[in-house]
């Protein structure tokens, strides 16, 4: 590497950082976190013990948060000592430990800006993971199994663990629809760029003419909530119906009628989970979806009333996508709102969405600071 590019590159880590330091208030942080500590001292801290933890987990975030800034600082110091070493006297050796420590500096540099564009109320909870696909019979249904593919080897790629709280098994190929809970840190803040159409062109390997078909999907992700979002749900209003669970490719879960759905009837909202062995725990993990999709229904109209969502909730066909994926005549995967794309069309289905994450971070940043 020239010594001409790697200073240009370490200019850049030195304005984000400066960036950085700039929205993170590292007064008011250590502040945050004395005041933290001060009540985790208490005698009486662990009376409640899942609000102890909650505040356990709450300063812990702020820690890392701060002490990631300051190492990140740090390292950018002596890698700006090393250039200029390296300016004045030339060391093949030393050249070759820099550039490995910026290269790695760089990765952290964009882990860190990632962790400052979660940032939202939820973004680091569990995320619920809907799949639907659209008109097509087999055609879209397979595509649904393709989606669910690139997803489950994303969240193993990141160490997340999934349960599949329903699954609908198409009658030919793929699926009618699939529930996942998707667990781990900031599950819900990456996944939500996941919301929306995913459009799929190819040739067909169900069409004995080969011809060229277009598949549709619908993708919808919410965050697990926990019991500090208070959401009614009346008994009165809903539809509870038990069936036998039956897993991919027809599987026999269960051989008693332990499944269970919801149907809430003012809103038509229905959600199904099959993953538990007992009914009364199907029945808690579905009313947990309910209240999500209730939760994130009432947000939407909010934000409707404030010309902030326009268009979210469209027919799944032409023109409502987020993101197309064409495998013939090219290949190529876009994303519609971002603009950001790859020719690589099978690491994408190989679980390869962080580009894909990272851009629709910093794409909705700048819809919510356009200056």
């Amino acid at each position: 590497m020239e010594l001409s590019v790697a200073k240009h590159l370490l200019e850049a880590i030195e304005t984000k950082i400066t960036q950085f330091r700039g929205s993170l208030d590292l007064d008011g942080l250590q502040e945050n976190i004395a005041q933290n500590e001060a009540q985790m001292a208490e005698p009486d801290f662990w009376t409640d013990q899942k609000a102890a933890q909650k505040l356990i987990d709450q300063n812990n975030t702020l820690k890392a948060k701060y002490d990631s800034y300051m190492q990140l600082q740090a390292q950018s110091e002596e890698l700006q000592v090393t250039l200029e070493l390296l300016q004045e006297e030339p060391d093949a050796e030393l050249q070759t430990s820099f550039e490995a420590d910026l290269t790695a500096v760089q990765a952290q540099m964009q882990q860190y800006e990632l962790g400052q564009l979660l940032s939202g109320d939820y973004d680091h909870n569990n995320a619920i993971v809907e799949l639907h696909p659209g008109a097509g019979g087999t055609e879209s249904q397979d595509w649904g199994s393709m989606l669910l593919r690139m997803y489950l080897r994303w969240a193993d790629a990141h160490g997340f663990t999934v349960e599949t709280e329903d699954y609908q098994a198409g009658e030919e190929a793929g699926i009618k629809s699939v529930t996942l809970m998707i667990k781990g840190h900031n599950a819900y803040g990456m996944l939500r760029s996941e919301k929306g159409v995913h459009r799929l062109v190819r040739i067909s390997p169900f069409d004995s003419a080969g011809r060229r078909h277009t598949s549709f999907c619908s993708v919808d992700v919410m965050p697990e909530l926990d019991d500090s979002i208070d959401i009614e749900v009346r008994t009165e209003d809903l539809r509870i119906d038990v069936f036998r669970s039956s897993g991919a490719g027809g599987q026999h879960i269960n051989k008693t009628s332990s499944a269970v759905r919801l149907t809430h009837l003012p809103t038509g909202i229905v959600v199904s989970s099959q993953a538990q062995r007992s009914q009364l725990q199907n029945r808690e993990t579905a009313m947990n979806m309910l209240k999500a999709k209730l939760y994130q229904r009432e947000q939407a109209e909010q934000a409707k009333k404030a010309a902030a969502i326009k268009g979210e909730q469209l027919e799944i066909g032409w023109g409502s996508q987020i993101r197309s994926y064409v495998f013939h005549p090219y290949t190529m995967v876009k994303d519609h709102r971002t603009d950001y794309e790859t020719g690589n069309g099978q690491a994408v289905m190989d679980g390869d969405l962080d580009p894909f994450i990272y851009a629709y971070l910093q794409w909705r940043l700048s819809q919510q600071n356009p200056d």
